[in-house]
């Protein structure tokens, strides 16, 4: 398991003891397994669904070593939406080929285009749309997503979850999320809002997870294509 410098621990938001201690997961690396499956479930989230190919570009440490450590697994485990401690965590590129998913893993030479050296660039895809995202594994299972691509738009949130997105032909649709995120005393760390052809998408980098009742507020909310808390 490579060490976290002391300059990434400093940029690390550890919201409780067992963020230190680590996740009960299927080994063997925290950084390069249950990190690499978060990074897939983020992916997994975004898409709804299974997709019908999946390209995974490492970069850095991960390019180097993500044969070793059950990188690959982890990856397509957090795609079949799997939790750290499924029993089918180190057969999930087995159950993904066998579902019918064509599987792609490529280790680039470059640097990570993000400045971490554990990246993963995964991309879904199937017959009728595509997402994209770009993850990083700052240690103890955590992780940071740092580029994402969904229904047309480009974002690069700050990285530390939980992100909600919403997507909405509503223009005003900002206040009303505002009003419940300050409801449930979720605070925003920072926002983005996005048009393309008169579609919008709202991001918000929050503090703190959002209870059961308030996804469900969110979820309940009109004229909303498309939401998705990370």
């Amino acid at each position: 398991m490579n060490a976290v410098t002391l300059k990434e621990k400093k940029n690390i938001s550890y919201k409780s003891c067992f963020d230190v201690i680590g996740p009960v997961m299927i080994g063997p690396s925290s950084s390069h397994t249950a990190g690499a499956l978060a990074i897939g479930l983020v992916a997994n989230k975004l898409f709804k669904g299974l997709p019908k190919r999946v390209v995974v570009k490492y970069y850095e440490s991960f390019a180097e070593t993500h044969k070793g450590h059950g990188t690959d697994f982890a990856i397509i485990s957090g795609i079949l939406g799997f939790a750290t401690d499924d029993s089918r965590v180190p057969d999930a590129i087995k159950i993904a080929e066998s579902q019918g998913i064509d599987i792609t893993f490529l280790e680039e030479s470059g640097d990570s285009p993000v400045g971490h050296p554990n990246t993963a660039d995964i991309y879904l895809e199937d017959d009728s749309r595509s997402i994209r995202t770009v993850g990083i594994s700052v240690g103890g299972g955590l992780i940071k997503v740092k580029h994402i691509e969904i229904d047309g738009f480009s974002l690069n949130p700050q990285g530390s979850l939980p992100i909600m997105i919403a997507i909405s032909s509503r223009n005003n649709l900002e206040l009303e999320l505002r009003r419940i995120f300050k409801k449930y005393e979720v605070d925003i760390n920072n926002s983005t809002n996005l048009e393309k052809d008169g579609i919008y998408l709202y991001q918000f980098d929050l503090d703190s997870q959002l209870s059961g009742e308030a996804r469900k507020e969110l979820e309940n909310l009109s004229d909303i294509a498309n939401i998705i808390i990370l």
